[in-house]
């Protein structure tokens, strides 16, 4: 079992940055890939960023240029950051981390982030 947990959100205006943090936990050596997805009120979840084991990352077109996701490993857990800059109105969603094992998904609870002036 893997938990995730994120933390970060908040409300920031357009054009702001904003931060979000996930750590995961448990049986971390089975984590082949963590990313972000997001789901944004009477919205399908959508791909945000991924980064595998190794290193490789993957951006959804929509974010590409302005988010970077990155990945550090200490003391048993994996700590996963997004770091969103030159955010937009249409980022405004429910951001989400998982964890993605050979046989199974493990999700976060979310965080709301809302970019509005």
């Amino acid at each position: 079992q893997v938990q995730v947990v994120e933390s970060g959100g908040g409300l920031v205006q357009p054009g702001g940055s904003l931060r979000l943090s996930c750590a995961a936990s448990g049986s971390i050596h089975l984590i082949a890939a963590m990313g972000w997805y997001r789901q944004a009120q009477g919205q399908q979840r959508e791909f945000v960023a991924s980064i595998a084991v190794g290193g490789p990352t993957n951006y959804a077109s929509s974010v590409k240029g302005r988010f970077t996701i990155s990945r550090t490993d200490a003391n048993n857990t994996v700590n996963l950051q997004l770091q969103m800059n030159s955010l937009k109105p249409e980022d405004t969603a429910v951001y989400y981390c998982d964890a993605l094992t050979i046989s199974e998904i493990f999700w976060g609870q979310g965080t709301q982030v809302t970019v509005s002036s």
